[in-house]
């Protein structure tokens, strides 16, 4: 059977010493979000994680969800578990208090999101679906839609969805055919099919809120003439409560590889009753509020599942007995030396360690710097903080899921045969990981917006930065002793995503299709120096801890050991990915279509 430990040690490590959450705490409106509350908070939410949705995560998978009369039903367990989740608050933990929230920093949800995605990522889809909604609400619904909406949403008794995809269209969205027709009393009636729905229809909560994208009868063509409206399932009466069942019904669930306890529906929308969110055919700036906190949401999901296959893969290492080291028996009373003694085990395992510490790092730099942009009041300061979060956003969702997967797969292989079984838990992992490649933008889509879009933002100005940032870290820690190798690797790994970078600029305006073929190479370039980069940071903070005498030497002495296998066998990877970049477009697109 698998387990599942929070990594709070590593947690507490990034928040407090790598990445200062103290300077949250005097920000505005988080006066109470000291380090010491936060790491109350955490651990009460790794305790739920650990001993309430993780027991469930197997018996879920088995299970999946059942359809019945247009109705859904999750397994057995998680609709306790969902009421002890909003009971105990944590669907309100980073909403804003005017309409019921807790007041968290961003930071926090970030960090319970991974822990729920190591304990059960089909049980996270529901409350994390319903933050999108909320957070698409905030952002750009009317006055009356929040008060309305969102203290249902935040509490937890109403769900949310989003609904883009249509069986034709896929990631075409401006080819969308669901119509949106304007009703006398200001609402709108709402008809037609969305399909891949995530929490579509459930029996956790009491109603359901879709935010559906939709067209318009005066609608331009493309992605220009998209609207967004609020859909609920139930309609509320004017007390809040539930009044009439609108016109829109689950046709289907779809029978997947993975995360199967969660619902993921095909919705039928006949006449239902909507209100317009945000403005006529600008519907795409508000769902983007939406599908950027799903895409970094869906980052996580990578994480979680990696974190988790890890300490398993690990724990069968530490027990298995198989074979010899190959410098001698490290056990001679046994039978057999346990497989982590063998060179190619404990490079697996440790290039998902290094890889899962550096991708937290980085995913906690993101998630700190979402509150900086909200909230801090210096204008320098959110601006710093809103570039990286843009330019990291289609990073942390396709880096973090693309080695989430390989990570899994590395780990199922460690154990062998038994990672093949269910028994052992690890082909769930396998299984589940395969799907955050593709949903909320497929990572290919990713990578074309980093280099379609973000790269030339502002005049280059986000990428810029990033490059001077990471530049003044591998400058301070060339000085220091101890550290060269790893400012040197890193700054070796800089320099080729630098040339990357203009080499793109120049073929792009002369041939598209030089940027499509080198977008995914160029994101994982640029992934791999964002997480050298975090490591460097780490690396720093650890020899400081230890040259003053920290009681914790093990931690941080593993911790500059981890960093140095990241150095030395992950990063050199980048010459790799700069090398297939470099040779073009010309060997992709040769072939005429027959020829394939």
């Amino acid at each position: 059977m698998p387990a599942f430990h929070a990594p709070l040690d590593d947690i507490r490590y990034l928040l407090h010493d790598v990445h200062d959450i103290g300077q949250l705490a005097a920000l505005p409106g988080f006066e109470d979000a000291t380090p010491e509350m936060i790491d109350e908070v955490l651990s009460g939410g790794a305790r739920f994680c650990e001993e309430v949705l993780f027991p469930l995560n197997q018996s879920g998978d088995a299970e999946g969800v059942h359809l019945a009369n247009g109705v859904v039903t999750t397994p057995a367990g998680f609709k306790e578990a969902y009421q002890r989740y909003t009971a105990d608050g944590w669907t309100a933990i980073s909403a804003e208090p005017t309409y019921g929230g807790t007041g968290l920093p961003e930071m926090v949800r970030f960090v319970m999101e991974e822990l729920l995605c190591s304990a059960n990522l089909s049980f996270s889809m529901y409350p994390g679906l319903s933050h999108g909604a909320y957070s698409a609400l905030m952002s750009h619904g009317s006055a009356e839609l929040k008060q309305r909406f969102l203290p249902r949403l935040i509490d937890g008794r109403w769900g949310g969805t989003m609904c883009l995809t249509e069986a034709h269209a896929g990631t075409d969205l401006g080819i969308l055919t669901t119509r949106a027709v304007p009703n006398a009393d200001g609402t709108y009636a709402i008809t037609g099919q969305k399909i891949f729905i995530s929490a579509g229809e459930h029996d956790l909560t009491e109603n359901i809120v879709h935010l559906v994208l939709a067209k318009l009868p005066d609608a331009p063509s493309g992605t220009k003439g998209i609207s967004l409206f609020l859909v609920p399932k139930f309609l509320p009466t004017a007390d809040g409560g539930l009044g009439a069942r609108n016109g829109v019904t689950c046709g289907s669930v779809e029978h997947k590889m993975g995360i199967k306890a969660s619902a993921t529906c095909v919705l039928d929308f006949d006449q239902a009753t909507g209100w317009m969110v945000g403005e006529p055919h600008k519907g795409m700036r508000a769902m983007f509020v939406m599908m950027n906190g799903a895409r970094l949401a869906v980052g996580l999901q990578g994480l979680g599942l990696s974190e988790v296959a890890y300490q398993n893969a690990r724990a069968y290492a530490r027990e298995r007995l198989q074979g010899r080291s190959l410098t001698g028996p490290k056990h001679p009373d046994g039978v057999a030396d346990p497989i982590l003694v063998h060179p190619d085990v404990r490079k697996g395992l440790l290039r998902i360690k290094s890889l899962n510490e550096g991708m937290r790092s980085l995913a906690y730099a993101v998630g700190i710097r979402i509150d900086l942009e909200h909230r801090h009041p210096d204008d320098a300061v959110r601006q710093d903080a809103s570039d990286l979060v843009a330019l990291m956003t289609p990073v942390i969702k396709a880096f973090l899921t693309d080695r989430g997967f390989e990570n899994t797969n590395i780990a199922l292989q460690t154990l062998g045969g038994h990672g093949y079984i269910k028994e052992y838990g690890i082909e769930q992992y396998v299984r589940d990981a395969r799907i955050a490649q593709i949903y909320e933008g497929t990572n290919a889509v990713q990578a074309l917006d980093l280099v379609g879009r973000k790269l030339p933002m502002e005049g280059g100005r986000l990428v810029r930065r990033f490059f001077e940032q990471v530049k003044a870290d591998v400058d301070a820690a060339a000085a220091v002793a101890g550290l060269e190798d790893f400012s040197k690797a890193l700054g070796t790994a800089l320099y080729q995503l630098q040339k990357a970078t203009m080499l793109l600029a120049e073929r792009g305006f002369a041939n598209p299709d030089e940027v499509g073929a080198a977008a995914s190479e160029y994101l994982d370039l640029m992934g791999y120096t964002a997480v050298g980069w975090q490591w460097l940071r780490m690396a720093t903070v650890s020899q400081q801890k230890l040259a003053a005498g920290t009681e914790d030497r093990r931690f941080h002495e593993a911790k500059l050991k981890t960093a140095r296998f990241y150095f030395g066998r992950v990063l050199p990877g980048t010459a790799t990915l700069l090398s297939a970049i470099q040779a073009g477009s010309a060997p992709i697109m040769a072939l005429s279509a027959d020829e394939f």
